[in-house]
C-alpha cells in the first residue's frame, strides 16, 4: 500500500468513537452485552454518522467522541437489520464528512485502508488489498450479495471505514474474519448511499420486501443445515425448533445449504406460517413456525 502519512491524516477526523449503553433486559445483551464500543464514520457535515447496527442495537444512550473535541449524545435515526447498518445523528454542524465512493467499481487487488476507533481520542489504521468481492453468508441469518473482503484487518472497533486511495469510503468495516488470517469484511457503501433517503425518512429501508426471521444460528454441514443456536423467545424457539435440529425442508422445499435456507425463508414475510421438516434424535419431525420480524424483536427500548 502506497499512502502518505499526510493522506491518512486527512481522513482521520471523519472517524469517531461510539459508546453505547443498552438496557440489560434488551434481547441483544445475551450475545452482545449491555455496554458496547464502536466506530462510526461521518457521512454528512450536519451530524449524520454511519456505523454497524450491532453496536447500537437496543441502545438507550449512545455517546459519540470525535478524535478532537467534546463528547456528544447521539440519536439512532435508522437501522437496516438485513444489511447490518445503522445511522446516528448528533446536534453538531460542521463535522468533517468523508467522501463516499458509491457508484465506483471496487476491484480485486485494489489497495485499501481500514480506519477505526480504538478508544476515545484514539484511531488506528491498517492497510491491505481487496481479496474477494462476492456473496458473503454468515450464521446469524445473514447474506450479503456482494461483500468486500480485504487483507486489511479491522484495526479497532466495528463500524470504521474502508477507504480507497482516492480518499473515498468504499465500505463500512463490520468484523474480522477469524477463519481467514488478517482479513476483514466490509459492507459496501452502496447499501447506504442507495437507500439514504428512505433511511432518513422512514428509519428503515421500505423498498425492500420484509423478510421472515427465525432467530436461529445456522451452521452448514455436509449433511445439511443444523440449528447450532437459538435466540431465546424468538420465532424458532416459540415454534419448537431446538439446537441440534437438522433442517431438511421448508414448506416442502428441500434445504441442503445455508444459502438455500435463507433464500427460501426470505420469500416469506413476517407473520406467515412456515412448515419445517427436521431430523431430531433420528426421527423426522414437522415443526410449525410463524415467521418473525427481526427489527420488531430487537426494536429500540
Amino acid at each position: 500500500m502506497d499512502a502518505s502519512p499526510e493522506f491518512v491524516k486527512h481522513l482521520l477526523p471523519s472517524v469517531v468513537n461510539l459508546h453505547a449503553r443498552v438496557p440489560r433486559q434488551h434481547p441483544s445483551t445475551r450475545i452482545l452485552g449491555d455496554e458496547r464500543m464502536g466506530s462510526g464514520i461521518v457521512v454528512d457535515a450536519g451530524g449524520l454518522i454511519l456505523t454497524v447496527n450491532y453496536v447500537v442495537m437496543g441502545a438507550g444512550t449512545v455517546e459519540v467522541a470525535p478524535l478532537r473535541g467534546r463528547k456528544m449524545k447521539a440519536e439512532v435515526v435508522a437501522q437496516d437489520f438485513e444489511i447490518g447498518l445503522a445511522l446516528l445523528r448528533v446536534r453538531r454542524q460542521g463535522m468533517r464528512a468523508a467522501a463516499l465512493g458509491a457508484g465506483r467499481a471496487v476491484e480485486r487487488g485494489e489497495p485499501v485502508i481500514a480506519i477505526a476507533s480504538s478508544g476515545v481520542g484514539e484511531v488506528r489504521v491498517a492497510g491491505g488489498i481487496v481479496t474477494y468481492l462476492g456473496e458473503f453468508e454468515a450464521y446469524w441469518e445473514y447474506l450479503l450479495d456482494r461483500g468486500i473482503v480485504s487483507s486489511a484487518p479491522n484495526p479497532g472497533f466495528g463500524g470504521g471505514a474502508l477507504f480507497g486511495l482516492r480518499g473515498q469510503v468504499l465500505g463500512i468495516v463490520s468484523l474480522n474474519l477469524n477463519e481467514i488470517a488478517r482479513s476483514s469484511l466490509a459492507i459496501p457503501i452502496e447499501h447506504y448511499a442507495e437507500h439514504a433517503h428512505e433511511l432518513l425518512r422512514h428509519g428503515r429501508v421500505v423498498s425492500r420486501p420484509p423478510r421472515a426471521w427465525l432467530g436461529v444460528f445456522a451452521h452448514a454441514l455436509d449433511e445439511g443445515v443444523v440449528v447450532a443456536g437459538i435466540v431465546p423467545d424468538g420465532p424458532g424457539d416459540r415454534g419448537g425448533l431446538r439446537e441440534g435440529d437438522l433442517i431438511v425442508s421448508l414448506n416442502a422445499e428441500e434445504v441442503s445449504t445455508r444459502r438455500e435456507l435463507y433464500v427460501s425463508l426470505w420469500r416469506h414475510q413476517p407473520g406467515e406460517r412456515l412448515t419445517f421438516e427436521v431430523m431430531r434424535d433420528n426421527d423426522l419431525r414437522r415443526i410449525e413456525v410463524t415467521g418473525g420480524d427481526r427489527a420488531e424483536f430487537f426494536r429500540q427500548t
